[in-house]
């Protein structure tokens, strides 16, 4: 399956003529774990939004590609559609946006996601009561970041 998910992220980034087809690749085997392995997260993938799915920051955003075919490949979306990555008219985007129902909130900018991820799990574990993980893969450079540990400190704390 990664190299499968590595196959969609080249053919999608070529297709755009845009992207980052290796920072996809570098994380092939963390996605294919996470969406397909019985000990990885486990959601509801006609309705990711449900309380008790777990949830994926993709702080590293522009890995998007990787991402959006993993969700393909769930069974989310038809998986021809992940050719119209970045086309005008299309709501996969480069980055991740909750304009998909999968997609809680926007990444991009460095070290955003990981702050996020660790709101979403706080929430999660005391105000939702429920059963979900929040996982959140971040990218070397943004690991520069102070925001990122600062995050990193609150989400060991609670």
């Amino acid at each position: 399956m990664a190299n499968k998910l590595r196959i969609h992220s080249i053919k999608m980034t070529e297709a755009s003529k845009s992207g980052h087809p290796t920072t996809c690749s570098s994380i092939a085997e963390i996605i294919t774990v996470l969406f397909f392995h019985r000990s990885g997260m486990h959601y509801n993938v006609t309705n990711p939004k449900d309380l008790n799915s777990d949830r994926l920051v993709l702080s590293k955003g522009h890995a998007a590609p990787i991402y959006f075919a993993a969700w393909a490949e769930a069974g989310n979306f038809n998986p021809e559609k992940l050719l119209t990555l970045r086309k005008i008219d299309s709501d996969i985007e480069g980055h991740p946006t909750p304009k998909l129902p999968f997609v809680d909130v926007a990444t991009g900018s460095l070290g955003q996601g990981i702050c996020n991820a660790v709101g979403m799990a706080y929430a999660a574990k005391y105000f939702e009561k429920g059963n979900s993980r929040v996982y959140c893969i971040c990218g070397d450079g943004e690991m520069a970041e102070g925001s990122c540990w600062e995050a990193i400190a609150t989400a060991a704390k609670y």
